[in-house]
């Protein structure tokens, strides 16, 4: 199955931008991937992180080659390949992980435990520093791990792919100028071929059925592979979150397929699913995926963060802090500056008082409305409807942030 991605938002910091463009590809990587599969152990109270396994992913770079720095301040983590002997930054990406959310729940205060994290970088061609970054209390990004890995030295890994169902032979737009989508099937294994095929036609109906996924059909891969992804409902006591601990399983099973994002999909009814930046995303067949997976792509693809309000979970109070979030898509006025300011009409209250009678199907005009990132106080939202609030269409502010995202894999 043949489809493509998005676009056309300039990026965000120009200067990283022009810094990554001045980075020749084939100076500094040979065009291969390298796998890292890393640990993350901790709590609330502290962390630590190191490379368990360098990998030989034995597939070529799917990422683009032209934009290698990030440009994003978003999430809460970095991995960063540096030059050994200068320390120039030669490719970085930010991620979030699912320990950022461990941390935050009531067992997470202060019980240790291990989570896997899977890092796909291009294979440099000669001895280069890999950082594993975090952020620290004022919200900087710091290196937490740095590691020396050298191609010419240390030792490979191989992995066997465990899942099956792709068709390499399906003819794809070039994977460094393209959005590639791998889409990991869960439970499809020994279902009729008819029930298989139907699943992933419909899978490409939810991805591309809504804006602004719909208008760049022609700019995404698509890969479908059956496997165990190891996702369990119930993730962290919620009987709708829909996650799975085992990150190095999954990504065994994806093997060499393409994978700037991946997509997990549950074999049942039920309804759930969730999200995490640059991480994975994941949905079921339940009637209500054509909603749910746009929505859990805003967090997976854009990190953007969830709209809506729900004062009884235990991270409520997570963006009401002296910084601002880190998620382009709310505000706590801290720096508002820094988020859709210049996007509002000349005259705009802020904040902006709610209005009624906008239908469910529209945004709105746009504002700074309060209520947002699970708060009903001291959180705001650029619209009254949104994708990432209640399943109506992107609001701008977020489908900007998709355009951008997406403008650094197919450019």
């Amino acid at each position: 199955m043949k489809n493509t991605l998005l676009i056309l938002l300039i990026l965000s910091v120009p200067s990283l931008a022009m810094r990554a463009q001045e980075i020749r590809f084939d100076e500094w990587f040979t065009g291969q991937t390298l796998r890292l599969d890393c640990l993350r152990e901790g709590s609330a109270e502290g962390d630590t992180v190191w490379v368990a396994h360098w990998i030989d992913r034995q597939a070529a770079w799917h990422g683009s080659r032209t934009q290698l720095l990030d440009p994003f301040d978003n999430g809460d983590y970095r991995v960063v390949v540096r030059d050994a002997e200068t320390g120039r930054e030669l490719y970085s990406r930010c991620y979030d992980n699912l320990f950022r959310e461990y941390k935050d729940t009531p067992e997470g205060k202060t019980v240790k435990a291990r989570f896997e994290e899977t890092l796909l970088v291009p294979m440099p061609k000669g001895k280069v520093s890999i950082a594993l970054q975090k952020r620290d209390k004022e919200m900087r990004l710091h290196d937490q791990t740095a590691v020396v890995f050298d191609p010419r030295r240390d030792s490979l890994e191989t992995r066997r792919m465990l899942g099956d169902g792709w068709d390499d032979d399906v003819e794809q737009h070039p994977v460094s100028e393209s959005f590639d989508v791998a889409f990991v099937m869960q439970g499809f294994k020994g279902v009729p071929y008819d029930e298989w095929m139907d699943a992933i036609e419909r899978m490409g109906r939810v991805l591309f059925g809504k804006e602004p996924f719909k208008s760049h059909i022609d700019e995404i891969n698509t890969y479908f592979v059956s496997g165990d992804a190891g996702v369990e409902y119930n993730t962290f006591g919620a009987d709708r979150y829909a996650m799975t601990f085992n990150v190095w399983q999954l990504h065994d099973v994806l093997g060499v397929i393409p994978c700037d994002h991946i997509i997990i999909v549950i074999n049942n009814e039920k309804y759930g699913g969730g999200a995490i930046y640059n991480f994975y995303s994941v949905t079921s067949m339940h009637s209500m995926a054509e909603s749910v997976l746009p929505h859990e792509l805003g967090h997976g693809i854009g990190g953007l963060a969830d709209e809506y309000v729900d004062e009884d979970l235990s991270y409520a109070d997570l963006h009401r802090t002296r910084y601002e979030p880190l998620e382009p898509n709310i505000t706590n006025l801290v720096d508002f500056g820094s988020k859709w300011q210049h996007l509002l009409p000349t005259g705009t209250p802020v904040p902006t008082p709610p209005l009624k009678g906008v239908p469910r199907n529209e945004n709105g005009p746009l504002g700074v409305y309060e209520g947002a990132g699970y708060s009903s106080k001291g959180v705001y939202r650029p619209a009254m409807h949104c994708m990432m609030r209640d399943y109506a269409p992107f609001c701008p502010v977020c489908a900007d942030r998709l355009e951008a995202v997406f403008n650094l894999y197919t450019h």
